[in-house]
């Protein structure tokens, strides 16, 4: 295990988590583990994190199985068997409902929310109140330009934010970790990670932002600590530090 680049993960997972009062004593933690670098590395994050932080809580790992060949679910139960957490399928015809039968020519947002329902329907069944998604620094930029070009309104996501259908809080523990960092983490640490098998990897409107985002960093070094600095500093929804007891 890199001590480093885990305490690096972990430091900024904590800041997050502190900022936004992200877990309380007690919460049952639900995580949304895709078997991409970023879930996998917030499942390990979360799992360290139970051994030292002041407020105790449980985790259980869901993956949302979209019906794809490739998705190989012995990876995650591996993992999760490894680092003592357990883990949950929860089978699906999403592929089969969003590419054979609505045969969607952008299919990703109808994707998103089949997916989101379904695993907030499993973490409540598992008794859980919180839900952890494993977006990170890059996403929370990218989704700004998203909305800037293609919705007309300046805004992203929100670190944590309530599903009153749910019951259930929505955290984002990872998102003070650039995506290059948690690239480095998972290589250097050998952590397994999944093929990608939608055929839209690669192809979304969102990486395109990943893409001008890279360009702009090019041209403008200090543009992603100027664009994120501007969010925190802003009104928008859910980016105000609540108050900590």
């Amino acid at each position: 295990m890199s001590i480093v680049q885990m305490q690096k993960i972990l430091s900024r997972m904590r800041r997050a988590i502190e900022d936004y009062n992200m877990i309380e004593d007690g919460d049952k933690i639900a995580l949304g583990l895709s078997g991409g670098k970023d879930s996998m590395t917030l499942l390990m994050g979360l799992k360290m994190l139970q051994s030292f932080f002041n407020k105790k809580f449980d985790l259980v790992a869901i993956s949302v199985n979209p019906g794809f060949e490739e998705f190989d679910i012995s990876i995650l139960q591996k993992f999760c068997d490894d680092i003592d957490v357990e883990y949950i399928n929860e089978q699906t015809n999403i592929k089969e409902i969003v590419f054979d039968i609505r045969k969607e020519r952008n299919p990703c947002s109808l994707c998103a929310n089949l997916r989101r329902g379904i695993l907030n329907s499993s973490a409540t069944r598992e008794g859980c109140n919180k839900l952890a998604l494993g977006h990170n620094e890059d996403d929370v930029l990218e989704t700004f330009f998203l909305n800037l070009f293609f919705a007309g309104s300046i805004g992203t996501f929100a670190p944590t934010g309530f599903m009153d259908k749910a019951g259930i809080t929505l955290i984002r523990p990872l998102i003070y970790t650039p995506e290059k960092g948690i690239k480095t983490f998972v290589e250097k640490n050998d952590i397994p990670v999944m093929a990608k098998c939608c055929p839209m990897d690669g192809y979304s409107k969102r990486e395109d932002m990943k893409n001008l985002l890279l360009k702009f960093e090019k041209d403008f070094p200090n543009i992603r600590t100027n664009l994120y600095g501007a969010i925190k500093k802003s009104e928008l929804k859910g980016w105000q530090k609540p108050f900590l007891q």
